[in-house]
């Protein structure tokens, strides 16, 4: 897939070890870059390390300003998402998909995400209405630092076998 100059980060944010999120919200720190760490996820993030398929909520910036239109919550961290990307279409990358972000860190899609019951009282709305919209989870496959604005690619679309 050819690289298009616009495709860069346009957000990230994590939720800091140690804070609590509140029942009817997402905590979530707006970062200028950070670190992604493989195997585990977002440096500092309370839900880095986890769950393997879960390290990272990767969202589109379009897909979102879609979702603003409908009346749903999306500045940064509001959909649940932690990294968003402008100009590329984050709900069609296959699982297996690797993404390179920035200059050294390469994530890989695991699957769609597909939302909670948080992500219902958040936003106050059925997470049904956003199936194939909410972005996908991604583990991290290669460290590396990221920054907002920084470049992003699709490595290989084709998904690997599991």
């Amino acid at each position: 897939m050819e690289h298009n100059p616009m495709t860069q980060i346009a957000s990230i944010v994590y939720t800091p070890i140690g804070q609590q999120e509140p029942e009817n919200d997402y905590l979530r720190v707006d970062l200028d870059d950070a670190n992604l760490i493989a195997g585990h996820g977002l440096e500092g993030d309370s839900h880095a390390g986890h769950n393997p398929d879960r390290q990272l909520n990767i969202m589109s910036y379009e897909t979102l300003t879609n979702l603003r239109v409908q009346g749903f919550y999306t500045e940064p961290g509001q959909m649940g998402e932690q990294i968003v990307i402008h100009q590329l279409d984050v709900d069609n990358l296959p699982a297996g998909a690797r993404v390179q972000l920035g200059k050294d860190a390469i994530i890989e899609v695991v699957k769609p995400r597909t939302g909670c019951e948080k992500f219902e009282r958040i936003q106050k709305k059925s997470r049904q209405l956003v199936q194939g919209q909410m972005g996908v989870m991604a583990r991290v496959i290669t460290s590396g630092k990221i920054s907002v604005g920084d470049p992003v690619r699709v490595l290989k679309d084709t998904p690997v076998s599991q």
